[in-house]
């Protein structure tokens, strides 16, 4: 950050700060879309990382191998998980990384805070503002018309028993 005086008399010190979203190309935002949410809550910011976003990358190259499919990391094997996660695939039109959040986002009408329950899907949501997440990377692939996103987050969220705030 560096800052400049403008000005004889008055002085006016004004910082320059340079705009620029940490993540690559179309994920361009995911983060912002991720903290906007998570403010809503008073929940700490995510922060971009990316190591956490080089193993998002790794599964959605992976899965548009197999054509875009949409499948979660397996708990074992070579590619096993070992963040929390969310995955999100479109066809025929090209989402921006405001409207991938902003799906994960919409089951928020499905979950009761009070009670800690579900009426419907819910899941991603509670990840997106899983109080104890701390970074976030996320990575996505195309596959013709097709696109599969990939999200991880660290320390995971969904914890069996606990509440995401």
């Amino acid at each position: 950050m560096s800052s400049e005086t403008y000005g004889d008399s008055s002085a006016i010190e004004l910082a320059i700060v340079p705009r620029s979203d940490p993540e690559p190309g179309r994920l361009a935002g995911i983060t912002a879309a991720h903290n906007a949410v998570r403010a809503e809550l008073n929940i700490a910011p995510l922060t971009w990382s990316p190591q956490v976003a080089a193993f998002a990358q790794a599964w959605a190259d992976k899965l548009a191998e197999q054509g875009c499919v949409m499948q979660h990391r397996p708990y074992e094997g070579p590619d096993a998980q070992k963040y929390g996660e969310n995955i999100f695939s479109s066809w025929g039109y090209a989402p921006s990384a405001v409207d991938v959040v902003a799906d994960w986002a919409s089951e928020a009408a499905d979950y009761n805070a009070i009670t800690d329950t579900c009426s419907g899907v819910c899941g991603h949501y509670t990840q997106v503002v899983w109080a104890a997440s701390e970074r976030l990377g996320c990575g996505m692939a195309s596959c013709g018309d097709k696109e599969v996103w990939v999200c991880n987050y660290d320390p995971p969220g969904n914890i069996w028993g606990e509440r995401p705030y």
